[in-house]
């Protein structure tokens, strides 16, 4: 079976682009959404986000927590932001190594915007039956594209729904 390396799902949110940005611009808000992300150790970066701004996530699968260190490389404010995953750890993200880049485009459809979300895989290295199996172990039976497909679906329904309702109160 060939490695998928890139998986992309989309959604119709119907606030403006720059609304969606801000709110996904800002990682320490992300487990408010994803099922996997808890969010930042400090909250940032946010809106006011730069290329080269780093900072470190906290992440769950089951009982099993771990950090990793990022770094935005994009941050066009209602067009696109992205960040590179360069580190992971159980406490501190200690392993160094291209692990995955997260990428979020914004697009106006009708009165609202396309989101799309868009999961790397940046183990290129990797051997591909060491990262089958790893994958397996990891996600309990999947691949790591089937696994982030799940993820991003829910993370990118959640983000509707908590847009879509805060935008109508």
């Amino acid at each position: 079976m060939t490695r998928v390396f890139t998986v992309s799902r989309s959604i119709v949110i119907e606030v403006p682009p720059e609304t969606v940005y801000e709110a996904v611009s800002r990682p320490g808000d992300m487990g408010r959404w994803s099922p996997e992300n808890l969010g930042t150790v400090d909250g940032v970066p946010g809106p006011q986000a730069t290329v080269g701004t780093t900072f470190e996530g906290r992440n769950k699968r089951g009982a099993f927590r771990w950090v990793t260190r990022c770094t935005v490389t994009a941050a066009d404010p209602g067009h696109r932001f992205a960040f590179r995953v360069h580190a992971i750890g159980v406490k501190r993200p200690r392993l160094r190594g291209p692990i995955a880049t997260w990428e979020y485009t914004f697009a106006p459809e009708g009165t609202g915007c396309r989101v799309t979300e868009t999961w790397t895989d940046d183990r290129r290295a990797w051997p591909d039956p060491v990262a089958r199996l790893f994958d397996r172990v990891a996600t309990r039976g999947r691949t790591f594209a089937e696994f982030q497909t799940g993820n991003i679906d829910r993370t990118l329904r959640n983000l509707k729904r908590d847009l879509e309702t805060a935008s109508r109160t």
